[in-house]
């Protein structure tokens, strides 16, 4: 399959690929140890998942719920500033962590995430190679969506399928 080729819903009940990813990409965020925001990423590439992330921090090191709440919450800090102030990897960051950790390949892969990806987390999936990004939620990030645009980086905001077939 195409990296491009539109999803379009089955007539037999069964989800389109990126129903599918997205459902799963949904199931990762559950993982995750953050108290703001819960974020799953999957690394895909023909149909088969090759990596998986959730926000949380550093492998062994302590979550903000295990040190008595979110610094940046106590900061009030606002969604999408100051992301040096967080003890958390991004769950791109985490899939791409992932796969360098295992020796996976990323040329030519779809990311599925339920949040828009940050600044940050655009630039490192242009240099690793992603050729589509699918998000569900949006990011107060425009820098990422300008340089993603710039690299060529198809980006598809996914609507599931309760929300199109109800308008």
């Amino acid at each position: 399959m195409s990296h491009n080729e539109p999803q379009k819903p089955l007539s037999n009940g069964r989800p389109s690929w990126d129903d599918y990813f997205m459902e799963i990409t949904n199931v990762v965020a559950r993982r995750s140890t953050c108290l703001r925001r819960h974020v799953g990423a999957l690394l895909v590439r023909d149909r088969r998942i090759l990596s998986t992330g959730y926000n949380g921090p550093p492998k062994g090191l302590a979550h903000c719920g295990e040190l008595g709440g979110c610094y940046r919450e106590k900061l009030r800090i606002p969604s999408g500033e100051r992301q040096e102030i967080c003890r958390a990897v991004h769950a791109e960051q985490n899939a791409i962590v992932q796969a360098a950790v295992h020796g996976v390949t990323l040329e030519d892969v779809t990311c599925y995430c339920t949040v828009q990806p940050c600044v940050t987390c655009a630039k490192m999936l242009i240099n690793a190679n992603v050729v589509r990004i699918v998000y569900e939620g949006g990011y107060p990030d425009e820098m990422a969506l300008g340089m993603l645009a710039e690299a060529g980086v198809e980006l598809v905001r996914y609507q599931p399928p309760e929300k199109r077939d109800n308008p």
